[in-house]
């Protein structure tokens, strides 16, 4: 019997990852640790909340009596979701995003040994890497090059892992993985941002000329990663997870307009974010070949599922609007219409 501490688990792929864990493994406990700033939803798990296996705990992980508290509880393995995650915001204050994504994580690092857990996972992202050019992948192996507070962040968190790793014998693993989409997604990313602009006639903000590439992978394909990564992961290793999707932003905007039948004069240009990566783009075939992991969503599956739940939970989306959202939206990029 595992009992998991989950960080960050009303968020979206936390909650999808929760979801995803209570419904395929029995023998799992899981504690929820989550501070519920903005992007934090209990909505999000309003499905599971009744479960005997589930519990929530509302907390900081950068407040250290609330994560020892909550590690004392029998905690076997922590996976650790939790993080400021916009770019965007970390161009305007980089602070929450050194608070949350830093010193958090070292303060459950310090935790994590302190009461002995058997797995740690940090969850970080692609975006440590940097940029690539016109071709090439990130490899687990490629230098880190950060190029936003944001990244630097999470580049920070990861190198207090395997520095926790390598000092203490902490069993840590570290996943890396390309743009996320799917259902409960708070919608300042772009694809739920887009879909619910277009599903209301409102235009959508393309930075630049749209020609960034990234890479998609369906969320229910990250956990199957993350999850993979905690019982099979060796420790002290990093494990890439990609959709093999890659894309331009102009021509994801193209898609999600031609599919819900808009027309492309709802797109709106707009002043490029400072220091923009150009590429992303994964090479997965450690994770494939160590842990037995492949993406399991196609892109085409992927997208037109997640229109169809944006569009099927209008009071969510209604809910998750806040001032808090719109008046940054609209300092961003000017009220939408």
């Amino acid at each position: 019997m595992s009992t998991l501490l989950v960080t960050g688990g009303c968020g979206f792929i936390g909650s999808n990852f929760v979801r995803h864990l209570l419904a395929t493994d029995a023998a799992v406990t899981v504690v929820n640790l989550d501070a519920l700033t903005y992007a934090g939803n209990l909505a999000n798990l309003a499905d599971v909340e009744k479960n005997p296996r589930y519990t929530f705990v509302k907390g900081d992980v950068t407040d250290r009596d609330t994560v020892r508290a909550v590690m004392g509880k029998g905690i076997t393995d922590v996976i650790h979701f939790a993080a400021e995650s916009h770019v965007d915001r970390s161009i305007q204050d980089s602070g929450p995003f050194l608070r949350t994504n830093v010193l958090g994580t070292q303060l459950l690092l310090d935790a994590a040994r302190e009461f002995g857990v058997k797995k740690y996972v940090q969850v970080s992202t692609d975006e440590v890497y940097g940029s690539l050019g016109d071709t090439g992948l990130f490899t687990e192996e490629t230098p880190l090059h950060p190029n936003s507070p944001y990244s630097a962040s999470k580049a920070g968190a990861d190198m207090l892992v395997q520095a926790y790793q390598h000092t203490f014998g902490l069993p840590a693993v570290i996943t890396r993985c390309s743009n996320n989409y799917g259902p409960y997604q708070f919608p300042e990313k772009l694809i739920p941002l887009f879909v619910t602009n277009i599903l209301a006639d409102q235009q959508v903000p393309v930075y630049g000329d749209g020609q960034q590439v990234r890479d998609w992978i369906h969320v229910e394909d990250h956990c199957t990663g993350v999850e993979a990564a905690w019982r099979k992961g060796t420790p002290g290793e990093v494990y890439n997870f990609g959709g093999k999707c890659e894309k331009t932003n102009l021509d994801l905007t193209h898609t999600l307009l031609d599919l819900l039948g808009k027309p492309r004069s709802l797109i709106k240009y707009v002043k490029d974010r400072p220091g923009h990566d150009r590429r992303y783009a994964i090479d997965c075939t450690k994770a494939e070949r160590e842990l037995g992991w492949q993406p399991a969503w196609t892109f085409e599956r992927g997208i037109r599922a997640t229109i169809d739940w944006y569009a099927a939970n209008a009071t969510w989306v209604a809910g998750i609007k806040t001032k808090d959202y719109l008046s940054y939206y609209e300092k961003q990029y000017g009220k939408a219409g």
